[in-house]
């Protein structure tokens, strides 16, 4: 299983505005099917797995109902399938097709938790996203949180069309910056590489996600709740308007 996690190209992190690919199939297991590249981002990070589906060399479709890491070998990346398709093997050439409107709208929402996160001044020590909304807890034994204030300050840059940066730190620029990572969660690491996220001016956060190229094309959103889940823990929560 090792050599097959060597084999496993995880295409979302340079291409995630494409919505089809082609691949072939490595291994099955009850952990669903694994391909030598795919496209459908893995759960993780507070984002969802991808949904969509594979195209089969008959033409018939087989949805993918979710999307994983393996457990143990991180670089293996399953794709749930529904049930009772035999034809799938080892080996069989496929295209891969993703539910885009749906990871599109987490790409939006992900990027728009980033912007949050610059706007207040805490710990994240949670994170949640949906396709209709998202939200991130922080550390704040006291709250002055505001949702208007919340909401007019993510549209002012969100409607500033901010260009949204991918970059790559090594392991040892990344240690460099102690102070960069604001989760309590280890940032996703590959290839002794840290991915970053990076507004320029505004936030600057290792990420394994998916985000859009410029915060324009979040949209309209409006800070929904502020909840007190525990003496130090505050919960904000966004949806699109």
């Amino acid at each position: 299983m090792s050599a097959l996690a060597l084999h496993t190209r995880p295409l979302f992190d340079e291409l995630p505005y494409q919505h089809t690919f082609t691949a072939r199939v490595l291994a099955i297991s009850e952990l669903g099917v694994a391909l030598d590249q795919t496209l459908f981002y893995p759960t993780g990070g507070g984002q969802p797995g991808d949904q969509g589906h594979l195209l089969l060399p008959d033409g018939s479709a087989v949805a993918v109902i979710n999307t994983q890491r393996d457990p143990l070998l991180r670089a293996i990346i399953w794709h749930q399938l529904e049930e009772g398709h035999p034809d799938i093997r080892a080996g069989t050439e496929l295209q891969g097709c993703l539910d885009w409107e749906r990871r599109y709208r987490h790409m939006r929402m992900h990027t728009c938790l980033h912007l949050l996160c610059a706007i207040v001044d805490a710990p994240v020590t949670g994170c949640s996203i949906a396709a209709d909304k998202g939200r991130l807890d922080f550390d704040l034994p006291e709250s002055t949180l505001d949702k208007e204030q919340i909401t007019r300050s993510l549209m002012q840059l969100i409607d500033g069309a901010l260009d949204v940066q991918v970059q790559l730190l090594s392991s040892e620029e990344y240690r460099s910056l102690p102070n960069l990572c604001r989760t309590q969660v280890a940032p996703p690491q590959g290839n002794g590489a840290v991915g970053v996220i990076h507004i320029p001016g505004v936030d600057m956060q290792p990420c394994g996600g998916t985000h859009v190229r410029n915060t324009s094309e979040v949209g309209a959103v409006i800070c929904d709740k502020i909840e007190k889940k525990s003496r130090h823990n505050r919960r904000v929560t966004l949806r699109f308007a």
